[in-house]
């Protein structure tokens, strides 16, 4: 559902601080957190995270910079995250390679 969303409304949400944006660690990889939209990243914007902002990164610039920035840094994602677990962690290529999933299926339709 969240890469559906994701691909219909052409935009991935992430969180910045002042660093940039904001970073999750599971036991086992740093991981970039990314929303289906701003209510639901701004609604992880609490305690340590209060002051963050959800900002809009539309898919063209998601897929042609943040994609390989990510896994050019050995950073996965965290799909959709909420309070009471991680969300998805899957790597950088395996969430455009989904996204890439419904472009083609598009095509198709």
């Amino acid at each position: 559902m969240t890469f559906y969303f994701t691909y219909t409304q052409q935009q991935v949400w992430i969180l910045t601080d002042n660093d940039g944006c904001v970073m999750l660690n599971t036991d086992d990889e740093d991981c970039a957190p990314v929303w289906p939209s701003e209510a639901f990243a701004q609604a992880w914007a609490t305690g340590e995270w209060a002051d963050c902002k959800a900002i809009a990164i539309d898919l063209k610039t998601w897929r042609t910079r943040w994609t390989y920035g990510l896994e050019g840094d050995n950073v996965a994602i965290a799909v959709f995250p909420s309070d009471d677990e991680e969300g998805l962690v899957i790597s950088a290529q395996d969430f455009d390679a989904e996204l890439q999933l419904l472009i083609n299926k598009k095509k198709v339709n």
